[in-house]
């Protein structure tokens, strides 16, 4: 009896144990520091997402990163033993091999850099923080606040020093340099080339090693720096200006390296706190992971007394902070709307340095003056007339005559870009709307509608051979199938072209079940939330969990290529190979898509203040707004198994539209979802659909 009694018990604990393993762990921000979550790794092996574990700071130009050998787009390799130094800037998850990579720094044991090797033995990092050792005992730790940073050494006893190549930079984008040696200090400014080399970029520097060591000039924009042989420890401080040297100088920071790192954590974790969610902890992970990606770019080039330089390299001055280092051709379409909402007061700024680029001679892709590193500019036009629908104040009157002279220069000799250019040509519509010009804005509404001329030749019929081709007749990165979609300023429009609401349904069914989709590039990254512009909205309900959180199929990737071993699987994962094979992250583009979706809502149409609604990720977010005000988003039968819709409540009241607007949104209070395994296929919310007529 005694044994029985023994074995009962036995089998309850073990029983007991077993769920406890099985359970997940429940993560929530008001007990736990959202900073804590992310993982810094993620994305960076391979073409995975092309991002990098550089210590940074929140849209700061300055990230000391190492450099690996062999290297991937922001110069490191997850996998990789060898170490060939640290660079302090890069464009975070773009195409076009990456750029960035200036002022390399190699810190070596004995005389000569060249022969000492640096093979990775350990290294971990945080938002803000890295560090490394390595096998000849070399420690190394990186941290970053605002536009200045810190180097911190331990080194064996021996022979020791410095290797500074001043004209190193990613893909052979060095331009020219000059500068100045004062002991232990190098200050100046490097020119490079801009990402993907359209144009260049100049910045400032000052970079100071601790102690009485001299740098050395050994030729060819390099230098080099012995360290006391009896020394143990070094510090490097740096800092970057699109203003001057003197500027940098002056933005060295004065505490030690422990505080630096303690503050960027702190100043991390406030702006991830910008969305709270509570559920299970390797999702929280994940959604921190990849919102800590939407705040890397554009970067500050304003210093603290106002003082920038435009895009033609004057120096100006102003109140509000000012930013450069676009991407808006990929992220104005999520990263850009998530910022809109969560970082309103940087985000004022950010719009005033994008219609800044229509006075100093905005080109689509970079310039020759830029004050930073920056790709692409295009549908900037629809970013405005976004952020004025959303609150924003742009003067559209002083910039009118660049933003027409801009679209009169559109592109429409690919079928892709007949469409991209409608849009721009539509927004100026609208913007002279505002100005009430009734007459502009009629000429460029009927611009626009030609978009019709161009679908009908080339979109419209689906029997020919060549639809499901990348690439085919001149299409950049896409295929036809791919590309018919891109009307979002005209859905009504397009239902009518397609035939109708049942046959526009086909294609779209047909669309999905075959898997053309590809979440691997933007071009139809809208797709997903067409359904809901008809009956059958909870189709969208359906892909945009299945895309966000569940098993996919992907014949299409971002090197034009299809069909060469399909990816199945999950898309967005919590590992250094996260994303789909060549996927980028673009900038913040697909991790704001996965925060959108995992909010339960998403930009319905750049260019009007309108998101459709999903079931959420979690079983509750809450956005922190202006005025003390929040949003709290919360599921009612949450699991990852109901992905429906069933009803709606906002603060209380049935809430019976399948979108909400920004002022909703900035209005506060608390939305519930009602989850339902079961798609609710007779819907009668009200149904937003964007019409030029």
């Amino acid at each position: 009896m005694k044994f029985s009694l023994n074995l009962i018990v036995l089998i309850a604990v073990f029983q007991l144990n077993v769920l406890s393993q099985s359970q997940p762990i429940i993560f929530g921000a008001t007990d736990a520091k959202p900073v804590d979550l992310v993982n810094v790794f993620l994305g960076s092996s391979g073409d995975h997402g092309q991002m990098s574990p550089a210590a940074s700071y929140p849209f700061s130009m300055l990230s000391i990163g190492p450099q690996t050998y062999p290297k991937t787009h922001t110069g490191y390799e997850y996998l990789a033993k060898k170490f060939e130094g640290f660079t302090h800037n890069r464009f975070e998850g773009v195409g076009c091999q990456g750029s960035g990579g200036n002022i390399f720094i190699k810190p070596f044991l004995g005389e000569d850099p060249m022969r000492s090797e640096l093979i990775k033995t350990s290294e971990k990092a945080s938002p803000g923080f890295y560090s490394v050792e390595f096998e000849n005992k070399i420690k190394v730790q990186l941290a970053v606040l605002h536009a200045a940073g810190k180097h911190a050494y331990q080194f064996p006893r021996g022979k020791k020093g410095f290797y500074l190549d001043l004209g190193y930079a990613f893909n052979g984008a060095f331009v020219e340099e000059q500068h100045r040696i004062n002991g232990n200090s190098v200050s100046g400014w490097i020119i490079s080339k801009t990402t993907c080399g359209v144009g260049k970029y100049k910045i400032f520097y000052n970079l100071t090693v601790a102690g009485s060591s001299k740098w050395k000039e050994s030729g060819d924009h390099k230098l080099l720096l012995m360290l006391p042989e009896e020394a143990s420890n070094a510090q490097i401080d740096i800092a970057l200006s699109s203003v001057s040297a003197e500027a940098a100088k002056l933005a060295i920071h004065k505490r030690t390296f422990e505080q630096v790192k303690m503050q960027s954590a702190t100043d991390w974790n406030k702006a991830l706190s910008k969305i709270s969610v509570s559920g299970n902890e390797e999702s929280a992970k994940l959604f921190y992971s990849l919102l800590y990606r939407t705040m890397q770019s554009p970067y500050v080039i304003s210093e603290s007394n106002g003082e920038y330089r435009n895009t033609k390299g004057e120096l100006k001055k102003d109140k509000q902070v000012r930013y450069n280092g676009w991407a808006i051709w990929d992220n104005y379409r999520t990263q850009l709307p998530l910022l809109s909402i969560i970082d309103q007061d940087k985000y004022a700024g950010m719009v005033t340095s994008i219609a800044d680029l229509y006075n100093s001679g905005k080109k689509d892709y970079a310039g020759q003056t830029e004050p930073s590193n920056t790709v692409r500019s295009e549908h900037a036009i629809v970013v405005l007339l976004d952020a004025y629908r959303k609150g924003y104040p742009v003067d559209f009157a002083k910039i009118a005559d660049s933003l027409e002279k801009e679209v009169k220069g559109l592109d429409y000799k690919s079928p892709d870009k007949a469409l991209e250019s409608s849009y721009d040509n539509w927004a100026l519509s609208e913007i002279y709307k505002v100005l009430r010009n009734t007459e502009k804005a009629e000429l460029y509404k009927n611009k626009a509608l030609e978009y019709k001329t161009y679908w009908n030749k080339d979109f419209k019929d689906l029997r020919k051979n060549d639809v499901d081709r990348m690439q085919a007749r001149g299409l950049y990165q896409g295929t036809i199938w791919q590309y018919r979609w891109f009307v979002p300023y005209d859905f009504k429009g397009l239902i009518e072209l397609d035939g109708g609401e049942q046959s526009y349904l086909a294609h779209l069914d047909e669309f999905f079940e075959r898997d053309l989709y590809n979440h691997a590039n933007e071009p139809d990254l809208q797709v997903p939330l067409m359904y809901n512009v008809t009956k059958q909205g909870y189709k969208s309900q359906y892909w945009m969990h299945q895309l966000a959180a569940d098993t996919v199929i992907q014949n299409y990737f971002n090197d034009n290529s299809r069909g060469i071993g399909s990816f199945i699987g999950k898309i967005y994962k919590n590992e250094p190979q996260a994303y789909l094979r060549t996927m980028d992250d673009d900038a913040g583009a697909m991790s704001a898509w996965y925060v959108f979706t995992a909010s339960g809502f998403s930009p319905a149409c750049v260019g009007w203040p309108v998101y459709y609604l999903n079931v959420p990720l979690f079983p509750s977010l809450t956005y922190q707004l202006p005025k003390g005000k929040t949003l709290k988003i919360e599921t009612e039968n949450f699991d990852l198994k109901n992905k429906y819709i069933k009803a709606v409540f906002l603060n209380g009241k049935p809430f019976n539209k399948n979108y909400i607007t920004q002022e909703e949104i900035n209005a506060g209070g608390v939305m519930k979802i009602v989850a339902s395994p079961t798609p609710i296929k007779e819907s009668k919310t009200e149904n937003w659909i964007s019409k030029i007529e």
